[in-house]
């Protein structure tokens, strides 16, 4: 082995010892099940900024995003102002009614048990209905990111691709098992940072060494002016108004992803969310941009420069890294892929967890299980979990955007209409709720098999507009709430009022 490749896997090595040493002091601070899965909702605005933006961007920021830009040029600018705006709308719209109502629902959890005891569901149906398609869609999502793993390890150390995602999965099971939320979200701060550094620090190397941002613009524009029209594609023909659409519909995905909702409900004040959402949209937006430029950089910088002389763009990153810096800075920027990869897997797995042992476990088959006893389920379950992920990473053709993308729409159209209408519209019914579920994830995995004209819209969207109409007609059709319902709702909306 190369001495330079010794130098980047020591700094691997204390990378990973850093994130155990605070995986070991979080375990120190977990006591309960509140502790494990919601951190006893005691995260402050910079813990839970971070912890959202690093856990919801995962190894696509650094990966299936740079080689998108790397490939397509400004084509893939649709997609990250739509991410952006969704990611502000998210806190704006939801982090405060939703940390409110989570509360006075009997201090949920988990998102499976907010629909519960928001409705009053005694037959426990939405619990375990909306527990069944997170397990089934972070299992896509999880996937995603030990892919990212194993093309990490494989493109580094030279690995086999196999023995690449194994590795990588190990080191994502460590910290999570033991420390929980804390640990997940302690080392999502550290991780967020890392991520951000490497963005702005890779582009702009890469811009310097080309003589400023206008000569790459203009590079670009010599290897192909359709790079730079976010209106056409690379070809020349016109970007349909389907992409457009399809690309900026990504943002509705926010309002359902159970592990960044989670960071809202574990916030310690409400008064700490206005911060947290400024610091978490200027994370958002700077991270992207970055991610965009390397991919733009990128293409002065491999031969031939364009995406067919790379036998996977989404590699761009990686290899810019290793053709620009010297081995012991090369180590710890390609740590930030490990660090997006480790800060959205982490949190899946452990939101996964939750599911199997407070919506399943807890609510079905052990309804007198103690806090220890849940917790200790949800740490077996993380490891289940994982396995189950790690069997489905094992195809190195994996593209890692094409699996976020599908279990993105997967929550978000299953989820968002669901939870936006239960904070907001206090005629809502559990029926409607469970219709709205049921419809919107249904509606995702057909439309994904479908294609050509319509069908090539990206599923999220008409997954939300079937959930939406299921919702409202289900709902008006149902008996009105119980008047202790509309007490619960009333109270829960006065306290952010």
């Amino acid at each position: 082995m190369p001495d330079t490749q010794y130098v980047v896997i020591g700094t691997f090595c204390i990378y990973l010892i850093a994130m155990l040493a605070i995986g070991y002091i979080a375990w120190k601070r977990t006591a309960c099940a509140s502790d494990y899965f919601l951190g006893g909702r005691s995260l402050g605005p910079w813990p839970a900024a971070l912890s959202a933006g690093a856990s919801d961007m995962s190894g696509w920021l650094l990966l299936g995003l740079p080689g998108y830009a790397f490939a397509a040029g400004m084509e893939a600018i649709w997609l990250a102002l739509g991410l952006l705006i969704g990611s502000w709308l998210n806190w704006l719209v939801m982090a405060r009614r939703l940390r409110a109502y989570s509360i006075v629902a009997n201090d949920s959890l988990t998102l499976p048990e907010f629909f519960t005891n928001r409705f009053k569901d005694t037959s426990k149906s939405l619990q375990v209905i909306s527990a069944f398609f997170i397990l089934l869609f972070f299992l896509f999502y999880t996937s995603s990111g030990l892919v990212a793993g194993g093309k990490l390890f494989e493109t580094v150390f030279g690995l086999d691709y196999q023995v690449a995602v194994i590795i990588g999965t190990a080191c994502i099971i460590s910290y999570t098992l033991f420390g929980g939320f804390l640990a997940v979200s302690w080392t999502d701060l550290v991780q967020g940072l890392l991520m951000a550094a490497a963005l702005l620090i890779v582009p702009v190397t890469a811009i310097q060494l080309e003589g400023g941002a206008a000569q790459v613009f203009n590079q670009v524009k010599a290897i192909n002016p359709e790079l730079l029209n976010p209106f056409t594609q690379i070809s020349g023909e016109a970007v349909s108004w389907i992409t457009i659409i399809s690309l900026l519909g990504w943002g509705l995905g926010y309002f359902g992803q159970p592990h960044i909702l989670a960071r809202f409900t574990a916030v310690r004040s409400e008064q700490d969310i206005p911060t947290a959402r400024r610091i978490a949209v200027s994370w958002t937006g700077i991270s992207m941009l970055g991610a965009f430029m390397v991919g733009l950089a990128g293409m002065t910088h491999i031969t031939g420069t364009t995406s067919g002389t790379l036998d996977d763009p989404e590699t761009i990153f990686m290899v810019l890294v290793n053709t620009l810096f010297h081995p012991a800075i090369s180590g710890i920027l390609l740590a930030a892929i490990l660090a997006a990869i480790m800060s959205t897997a982490d949190s899946q797995l452990l939101v996964s967890s939750s599911a199997l042992a407070e919506d399943f476990y807890k609510a079905v088959f052990r309804k007198s299980a103690s806090q220890k006893e849940v917790m200790n389920v949800g740490r077996v379950a993380v490891i289940v979990l994982a396995l189950i992920a790690l069997a489905l990473a094992m195809t190195p053709d994996s593209s890692v955007l094409g699996l976020v993308s599908y279990a993105w729409a997967g929550f978000g159209a299953a989820f968002g209409p669901a939870l936006l209408m239960s904070l907001f519209w206090k005629r809502m019914t559990g029926s409607g709720a469970l219709a709205g579920i049921i419809t919107g994830a249904v509606t995702v995995v057909v439309w994904k098999q479908l294609t050509g004209g319509l069908f090539d819209l990206y599923e999220i969207i008409p997954g939300i507009i079937i959930a939406t109409i299921s919702i409202v007609a289900v709902s008006l059709i149902s008996a009105e709430p119980e008047a202790e319902i509309i007490a619960t709702f009333d109270q829960a909306a006065d306290g952010v009022k």
